[in-house]
């Protein structure tokens, strides 16, 4: 039995990486929404060992999660985990304001909102982009022609690689940066970063795999920023807007 699963996988997986092919274009971003040139991002095709093939121990480990996945969401979980899939700059900051203990947006943390939402496409797009495009690997919900929890993501991600996780990648670089700004609620924050890469197998849009890569990528992303004087100057602002919070 195990042998045969192997096998229908193994052709599933030649099928689809042909059909996949073309997916995982660049899109066009406006350079005001990252502190990072391109070329100062952290390079996940260099850094990452690639994805688990098809027909790999480590896939099927994959799979499991994903099974677990479906089964939660019509729970408060799967309904945390359909929201957590709105990477809005809006919607961001909404989910991580009850970790951080303070509400973030706009109007209330305007230097904490302008950190947050900058830094985000410096983990979500540039430090994965070239895993990628290069890997293209397949979703799970494309993989299994499965529905996921939240239908109207489906058609342009299907086209875009999989690994490492965009969102998972976005989600754990800022809840490291937001934990160094309020240290007293690393733990709460933490753990919100986490359940955002939770929240993407949960929705069947990642594997296992692809959100274990993507916090190599967040550690890595946080590192170099820490290194760029724009958000070092925006992270002394957000330090000294929450210091007036409390």
């Amino acid at each position: 039995m195990q042998k045969k699963i192997f096998c229908s996988l193994f052709v599933a997986s030649l099928i689809c990486s042909n059909v996949f092919a073309s997916g995982g274009k660049d899109v066009t971003t406006d350079p005001n929404d990252f502190f990072l040139k391109e070329e100062q991002a952290p390079n996940s095709l260099l850094l990452l060992p690639p994805p688990p093939t098809f027909d790999s121990i480590d896939f099927l480990r994959d799979k499991a999660i994903y099974d677990w996945g479906k089964s939660v969401r019509n729970t408060e979980r799967g309904k945390q985990a359909y929201l957590d899939a709105d990477s809005s700059k809006d919607n961001i900051t909404k989910q991580f304001s009850p970790s951080f203990g303070f509400e973030i947006s706009d109007k209330k943390t305007p230097e904490i909102y302008k950190l947050v939402t900058t830094m985000k496409e410096d983990a979500g797009d540039l430090a994965t982009r070239s895993a990628k495009n290069h890997y293209n690997r397949i979703r799970p919900f494309s993989f299994f022609h499965e529905p996921t929890c939240r239908p109207d993501d489906e058609k342009a991600l299907s086209t875009n690689g999989s690994y490492p996780s965009g969102h998972t990648t976005m989600g754990f670089a800022i809840s490291l940066v937001l934990a160094e700004i309020n240290p007293a609620r690393q733990n709460e924050i933490l753990k919100r970063g986490y359940e955002i890469g939770e929240s993407r197998v949960i929705c069947g849009y990642h594997w296992q795999s692809d959100v274990d890569a993507a916090k190599v990528m967040a550690a890595a992303v946080v590192a170099q920023l820490h290194t760029n004087t724009a958000f070092n100057q925006q992270l002394t602002k957000a330090k000294a807007e929450f210091h007036h919070l409390k």
